[in-house]
Formats: structure tokens, sequence, C-alpha cells
């Protein structure tokens, strides 16, 4: 039986799509500061193994001793691995090139389709008191995002406005209806946001229009726009939205979190 004097745990979203460069973890820290601003608690947990989430928060290599590997297969106290950052309210658990190695060593574990979704669901948790957890998936459909969407209760897929963009996407559509079938019955998609979209290109409006025909309101209505400010941003190690408040990009996330708590409220 659950224990109803708990609290309410955080809402958890994978933010994921198998092709790179397609504004995954870009949108992960912009999402999560512009979920901050609004008074929201939050935990970037960085599940790739490049590590761009927690250089884009601020947090040197040096200060990653403890990472999203140890949290995976180690028992450590989460109170040691959740760092701030220099953002009110943004938390994250880093990465290194070290859990590169996290796939062959779960191959071995009973339980490695589950390791995100029991550490992220420590009573200790609780007392952080964290309204979403965004999880930055690799740029692949490997273990560590299976364990992703086994531990999330929706995926946020980012889709590039490109050619063959719609192609990679059904690939992930059913991964996670194999994650559904197999490991997390409650998985539900977030929705899919437009990136890097050039309202002057023809190749976006057609890639918005295929988008929308074929998943209609799982398309969200936000669109993060190619905005200089947002490909800026990470060389100064801190979101859009505090490197250049006021731009189309900042503007853009603010919209797309409200969205997000619109979808769970």
């Amino acid at each position: 039986m659950s224990d109803l004097s708990r609290p309410k745990g955080p809402k958890i979203i994978a933010i994921a799509n198998q092709k790179g460069g397609v504004g995954k973890t870009t949108t992960t820290i912009n999402l999560a500061a512009a979920l901050t601003e609004v008074g929201k608690r939050v935990l970037v947990v960085d599940l790739d193994p490049q590590g761009n989430a927690s250089t884009g928060l601020g947090i040197e290599l040096e200060d990653r001793d403890l990472t999203t590997y140890e949290l995976l297969l180690e028992d450590i106290d989460l109170k040691e691995m959740i760092q701030s950052t220099q953002f009110e309210g943004l938390h994250i658990v880093p990465a290194t090139v070290d859990l590169s190695s996290a796939d062959i060593e779960l191959i071995s574990n009973e339980k490695r389709s589950y390791l995100l979704h029991d550490a992220l669901r420590q009573t200790q948790m609780d007392d952080f008191a964290f309204d979403y957890i965004l999880i930055d998936c690799p740029p692949s459909l490997n273990l560590l995002t299976v364990n992703a969407m086994i531990a999330a209760h929706s995926v946020l897929v980012p889709l590039q406005s490109e050619f063959f963009a719609l192609e990679g996407l059904s690939q992930l559509m059913m991964s996670i209806r194999e994650v559904r079938q197999t490991g997390n019955k409650e998985l539900r998609i977030e929705g899919v946001v437009l990136t890097m979209y050039d309202r002057r290109n023809n190749l976006s409006q057609q890639v918005e229009m295929d988008a929308r025909s074929n998943l209609g309101d799982l398309v969200f209505k936000t669109m993060i726009p190619r905005n200089v400010r947002v490909s800026e941003a990470p060389s100064f190690a801190m979101p859009v939205l505090s490197y250049d408040g006021q731009s189309k990009g900042a503007v853009a996330y603010r919209a797309l979190a409200q969205e997000v708590i619109e979808n769970n409220a």
C-alpha cells in the first residue's frame, strides 16, 4: 500500500530524441530555467556522457566528483550528489564521459532498466521538494535512454525543423510504445516541440505542417526559433533566459514552460 503521508513526487520528464543536434540539451537547460523563473524547483539529470547540460549550467569538470554514473550504479547519499547551480531553484546531477561505460556495466545488472527509476524515487528525494525533474537523454536509443523512459512520467521530444525530421521521430515513437508495453505502462508523450524554426524558410513551414497533420495536439503551440542568442548562451555557461532575457529564444522557452505547466495542472 502506498504511503499517503508522503508528498506527491515531482513530475519527471525525459527529453529525448535519438538524433543529435536537434536542440535537446538546449531545451532541457532553458525549459528548466523558465520553470524556475515562475517559482518551480527543478532538478536536471544529465544522462548524456557528453555532459553538455552540466557545462551549460556552469558546472566545471573538476566539480563533478559525483555524477549520474554514481546515481545509477552506486548507493550514495543524494544530498552529496545533487548540486545547486548559480540559478535559484535549479539543481543538477552532472555527467562526465564516465557515463559512456555505464551501458556495458548495466548489462549484467538484473534491474538494469529500473536503476534511474528507483534512484529518483528514494524517500530522501522528498527533502528537496522538486516540482520537476528533467532528464537530458543521450542522442541514441540505448540503455540509458530506456532508463530515462522507465523513470519518467512523460517524454518531451525536440524536433528540428529539417528534412527527414519526422522519419527519425517514428523510430522514437516505436521505442516509447515498447517501453509502455514492457516497463512503464503510464508513460505518455508530453509533446513534440519544433526547434530551430525559421518562419522565412519554406522547409520549416513544411515540417510544421507535416508534424501537426500527423501528430495533432501532441505538437506544442510554441515553436523555438532559430536564434543567435540561444546559440551563444551555452558558451557563457548560462541559459538564454539569463544571457538575454528579452531575446526571441527566451520568450519562446517561457511560453513552452507555460504549456508544460498547463499540461500537468
